[in-house]
């Protein structure tokens, strides 16, 4: 079969809707959230295992580090809940047309980083 469609095989080039991204950025965190669950039980295993567990980890919460791990962390939960909150005013019958779809995914971005800004002010 020859096709004579042109193929685009640069992905830096390719233009992808603001709806692609939001959806794209929701799976990404989806990911992070997984693999970030075993972090968080990892601390919360140490920290009821003994006083010396909750003191060692009490001492490793207050490094930068570890700050910036926990902020990733609640980042990609609140976009995930920001955006998972959009999927079900979707479901609803909600903002299912193409401008629904765009102001949605704009308003999930914005309020999003509001909600990341305001956790780092919280964490820090």
């Amino acid at each position: 079969m020859n096709s004579q469609r042109p193929v685009n095989l640069d992905l830096r080039t390719i233009k992808l809707p603001i709806t692609a991204y939001t959806s794209i950025l929701h799976r990404i965190s989806g990911v992070i959230l997984f693999f970030g669950i075993a972090i968080l039980l990892y601390g919360l295993e140490m920290s009821l295992s003994s006083e010396e567990g909750f003191a060692r980890l009490q001492a490793c919460m207050s490094s930068p580090l570890a700050k910036l791990v926990v902020w990733g962390l609640l980042s990609a939960l609140l976009y995930h809940l920001v955006a998972g909150v959009r999927h079900l005013v979707m479901d609803a019958g909600i903002g299912e047309t193409l401008e629904g779809g765009k102001l949605g995914s704009k308003i999930v971005l914005i309020v999003s980083a509001v909600l990341i800004l305001l956790a780092g002010v919280w964490i820090w």
